[in-house]
């Protein structure tokens, strides 16, 4: 079994890729980069001269005013049209954060009419563990119905209890 199999039409590729095909490849792809690079600085300079000689003369007896663009003031936000770009994003961010904190962790009134109010979330947990979810049950023709949740068989007094957190 130790016999040596020699197959004649099988061996490795002769025609392996050439370094001078892969150098050819690199200097083709540098001067289509060169070429690129003087067209668009030969455009940005056209582009350039172009807007310099269409800008407005300035009067030199005007004073030059400069406004600082990072931070701009009420004033000049207001110039622009709107949508305006937010100037404290940080700070907006920060005061819509604590208002709906303030939402979230306070009892307040969503329509006092109707008697819709808002509760803290903590309180809203203690309230379903205690009194659980609604649930279904089907009546005697086989059709589901929503019954009332034990939650919501309490609604008078539980809004009477909301007024007395509130006030």
């Amino acid at each position: 079994m130790n016999e040596k199999f020699e197959h004649p039409q099988v061996e490795y590729e002769r025609s392996d890729l050439s370094a001078l095909a892969i150098l050819g490849f690199l200097a083709g792809l540098a001067l289509v980069g060169l070429v690129m690079h003087i067209i668009l600085a030969g455009m940005f300079s056209y582009l350039d001269n172009y807007t310099k000689r269409r800008q407005a003369a300035t009067n030199p007896l005007l004073p030059t005013t400069t406004v600082d663009l990072r931070n701009p003031g009420p004033k000049v936000a207001n110039e622009f049209p709107l949508p305006r770009l937010e100037t404290n994003e940080l700070g907006q961010l920060d005061d819509q954060r604590l208002a709906e904190e303030k939402v979230l962790a306070t009892y307040g009134w969503v329509d006092q009419n109707a008697g819709i109010a808002h509760i803290p979330i903590e309180r809203a947990i203690e309230l379903v563990a205690s009194r659980g979810l609604p649930v279904e049950s089907a009546n005697l023709a086989g059709n589901a119905k929503t019954t009332e949740a034990p939650a919501r068989a309490g609604r008078a007094s539980r809004q009477e209890e909301k007024r007395n957190e509130i006030k």
